[in-house]
């Protein structure tokens, strides 16, 4: 899992002040990897997603989202990942549900800057079974978000993404923009005690780093959030921490080293109802239950 690098204390500290991280400015400030001095249709339009409604944790990455049918009054909501939860790694099979939370987000806008404090009032919801995601509500509408910071949430798309479409991960944490496309779905993602199902695999570009767990995956074409990015394998080793492997229909193993993958969120808007509230008795919700 993409957690953040040993040493990022104080780069966290500064993020909450909305300053850049240090570290990100020299040691993570290189070009992806594929990138070249002739840039393509695809790496033009990654350059138009920028981190406006992207947010930093106190050790992950994150975003405001919003459904379509979600209104300016409603408590607006951040995506992360359930191992970016404060409360720990939840165990498999676990959900947190409704929990009070008072953590706190740096909100960005288009160019990276940290323009203001967001908190959260709960939890809203927040797993490591099947999909890797944390949903908090905040205490501030999207309507009061947008009127003090002018900026909008992040739409969730409510499709199953496309192999190829050309993808941005964008980091709040560390001000940067990984672009690549979607190379492929995984069956099963196992990676130590957990399971997640038709995971997005990246094409090779994608090269993110610890501290970019719970960036939102954008659809280039769409600007919507299509994935939420969470893990990757490191050291080519067999389904343990920080190295997931892929396992098809017939329970063939694959181990990918240097690849890197998120969870699809398209099933997320199924789950929200009036006032941004989850409901896992909705029509369409398959999100695993308390």
């Amino acid at each position: 899992m993409k957690k953040p690098l040993v040493g990022a204390l104080f780069a966290v500290l500064l993020l909450g002040a909305g300053i850049a991280p240090a570290t990100a400015a020299t040691s993570h400030g290189a070009a992806p990897a594929g990138h070249t001095a002739v840039k393509s249709e695809k790496e033009i339009k990654a350059k138009a997603v920028g981190f406006a409604g992207t947010v930093a944790l106190s050790n992950c990455s994150g975003s405001v989202v919003r459904t379509p049918s979600s209104q300016p009054g409603d408590p607006a909501l951040v995506l992360s990942n359930g191992h970016c939860l404060e409360t720990g790694f939840p165990a498999p099979g676990a959900v947190v549900f409704n929990r009070s939370s008072s953590r706190s987000f740096t909100l960005l806008n288009a160019s990276g800057s940290g323009v203001g404090t967001l908190r959260a009032s709960k939890i809203a919801y927040g797993t490591m079974t099947d999909t890797d995601i944390s949903v908090y509500q905040l205490t501030s509408t999207y309507a009061q978000i947008e009127s003090r910071y002018g900026i909008k949430a992040l739409e969730l798309s409510t499709t199953h993404p496309v192999a190829g479409t050309a993808i941005t991960v964008a980091s709040g944490y560390w001000k940067r923009l990984y672009s690549c496309n979607i190379d492929g779905f995984v069956y099963r993602l196992k990676e130590g005690s957990w399971t997640w199902k038709d995971s997005v695999r990246y094409t090779s570009a994608c090269q993110t780093i610890g501290g970019t767990s719970g960036s939102p995956v954008i659809d280039n074409a769409t600007g919507k959030v299509v994935a939420v990015n969470n893990t990757g394998n490191e050291d080519g080793e067999r389904c343990t921490d920080n190295n997931p492997c892929e396992v098809d229909e017939n329970g063939q193993v694959t181990v990918r080293q240097g690849i890197n993958y998120a969870q699809q969120t398209y099933g997320i808007a199924a789950c929200i109802g009036t006032g941004s509230a989850f409901d896992l008795n909705r029509a369409g919700c398959t999100l695993p239950k308390p």
